[in-house]
């Protein structure tokens, strides 16, 4: 006997259509609760039930209570879709240069994270907007596993960090954020083309996956130029 499909199952399932399909572009936010209620004719429990499927799925994220989204030059960044597609779909024309990967070993960084391993792939990245000018410096932390064990001599996928991480079944779902402002060191302010001492943001995200294990920690320097730190608040799905 087929097994039956619960209502919340059934609309997790539509709206995971429409997600793959384009119907809902990344990074859009979803109809509220109250409009999902009445096109599919349910309680709120059973939308919270679906939306949450679609959570555990890695399709989309729920903000509750205080959300931190960077944006540039205004516009919000969606760190889920990485930030070459993300800053490409706001218009920006900038390029990526990687300055580093490699495996390396970091025992402090894994002590941080509460991690048995040491060994990370190491990817350092800059952002340059098309006249030449570096306007944000990454260094991106992610723990090794067998099936990364390439990468640093095959290269990232797609020169996407996101589609490599990916294909190995590594997909964040969640994470914390953390954003500071601190003055660039001699080292940095060669590497951005800056005056040593300029202030900068400073952000750090380590992101998880369904699972609640680590999927990445990245440093980032933003110029306050064209970065800022956008703050929201209330629930809202998307």
């Amino acid at each position: 006997m087929p097994k039956q499909v619960l209502k919340h199952q059934r609309i997790a399932r539509v709206l995971a259509r429409e997600i793959h399909s384009g119907a809902l572009e990344p990074g859009s936010r979803l109809p509220g609760e109250h409009a999902l209620t009445r096109r599919f004719a349910v309680s709120r429990a059973t939308v919270r039930q679906a939306l949450d499927e679609l959570s555990k799925q890695g399709l989309i994220s729920t903000h509750a209570g205080v959300g931190s989204f960077v944006t540039f030059d205004g516009g919000l960044l969606d760190n889920r879709l990485g930030w070459t597609r993300a800053l490409a779909d706001r218009g920006a024309r900038i390029t990526t240069e990687v300055l580093r990967l490699e495996a390396v070993r970091d025992a402090r960084l894994a002590e941080e994270l509460g991690l048995e391993g040491v060994e990370f792939m190491a990817l350092d990245r800059l952002r340059v907007l098309p006249e030449g000018t570096p306007v944000a410096l990454e260094r991106s932390r992610v723990p090794m596993v067998p099936a990364l064990a390439e990468v640093p001599l095959g290269g990232l996928l797609d020169g996407s960090l996101t589609k490599t991480l990916a294909a190995v079944g590594m997909r964040a779902t969640h994470g914390d954020e953390w954003a500071s402002v601190r003055q660039l060191g001699a080292d940095e302010a060669a590497l951005l083309r800056r005056r040593e001492g300029e202030v900068w943001l400073n952000t750090r995200r380590i992101s998880r996956g369904a699972d609640g294990g680590i999927v990445e920690q990245v440093t980032s320097l933003l110029d306050p130029g064209r970065f800022q730190l956008h703050l929201g608040f209330g629930e809202q799905p998307g």
